[in-house]
């Protein structure tokens, strides 16, 4: 994914995210043939990125079950991705409320809402087909994401937009070009990869503006909300609820996922240049840096 010039701004990147939207947006709704029946070997996701993936657990597990749990955690993902859009959603709309209309800035921050919009369609349709019911953050959560909606701003906001979008990016981008995950799963996967790499180019670039000229205190505050709110959205994408759903012991699971080194080791893996590019505009300080290394991020 390349990264943003340095000397452009927002004006400028949105002028190339627009053209880019027009020339490649996709429609999940006409591409992806819903009725079609799923395939009872194929996967929900590639199996080194389920969470139980290397453990005794899983090899324990017989293929029928280890393909179901891949199709649960695809759906988690999915579902617990239309919350975090969700809330994208509000904090872009509020951030253009009474901002410049006639911009290219404010014209992409309406595609961009548009294309969430789309994704989470997109994924509650995917995830009604795979496995036919919905998982959402605990209501703990659900409260945080709502204080965080209301009351971030600035490199608060975008930089907690990146986190979360760069990580379900890693998620999707391991398995959208995988023959053993079901077909429709690799189209969603590929479309959401593809359009979400223009929400990050624009969040980057709004975050690198806001940490302009950023004090020391400030800096230490931001970069610790934004590590926090990456903390509870990673550990909210694979809700518990998954394994009771799929007939395994939910304690030993979770225990499972929590030691699950393999696992950690493609997290981390996956994000290092979302840490680079925290690192290169002052977000990666020693706090935050902690919260990182406990999702698994760093």
């Amino acid at each position: 994914m390349g990264e943003t010039r340095l000397d452009q701004g927002p004006q400028e990147v949105s002028d190339r995210l627009i053209a880019s939207a027009a020339r490649l947006s996709r429609n999940a709704m006409t591409e992806i043939d819903w009725d079609q029946p799923m395939d009872p070997d194929l996967y929900g996701c590639s199996p080194e990125w389920c969470t139980l993936y290397g453990t005794e657990l899983w090899d324990e597990m017989p293929l029928e079950q280890r393909i179901e749990l891949t199709r649960h955690e695809s759906a988690s993902v999915a579902t617990n991705g239309i919350w975090f859009e969700m809330i994208l959603q509000e904090m872009v709309i509020r951030d253009q409320y009474l901002g410049k209309y006639h911009t290219p800035e404010f014209q992409w921050s309406l595609i961009e809402i548009a294309d969430e919009a789309r994704h989470s369609l997109m994924f509650a349709k995917g995830s009604d087909k795979l496995v036919g019911t919905s998982y959402r953050p605990s209501k703990f959560v659900g409260l945080l994401g709502k204080g965080f909606m209301m009351f971030a701003r600035g490199e608060v906001a975008y930089g907690g937009i990146l986190v979360a979008e760069e990580v379900l990016d890693v998620l999707q981008r391991g398995c959208m070009s995988d023959p053993r995950v079901l077909p429709f799963v690799r189209t969603i996967n590929e479309i959401h990869v593809l359009e979400e790499s223009r929400h990050m180019k624009f969040a980057r670039e709004e975050v690198r503006e806001s940490m302009k000229n950023v004090g020391w205190i400030r800096r230490q505050i931001s970069a610790l909300i934004i590590a926090i709110a990456g903390f509870v959205i990673v550990s909210s994408l694979h809700s518990p609820d998954v394994y009771a759903n799929t007939g395994l012991d939910r304690k030993r699971a979770l225990s499972a996922k929590k030691n699950n080194k393999h696992f950690h080791s493609m997290m981390r893996g996956s994000c290092v240049h979302l840490i680079e590019f925290l690192s290169s505009v002052g977000l990666l300080t020693r706090p935050a840096a902690f919260f990182y290394r406990r999702a698994n991020l760093y």
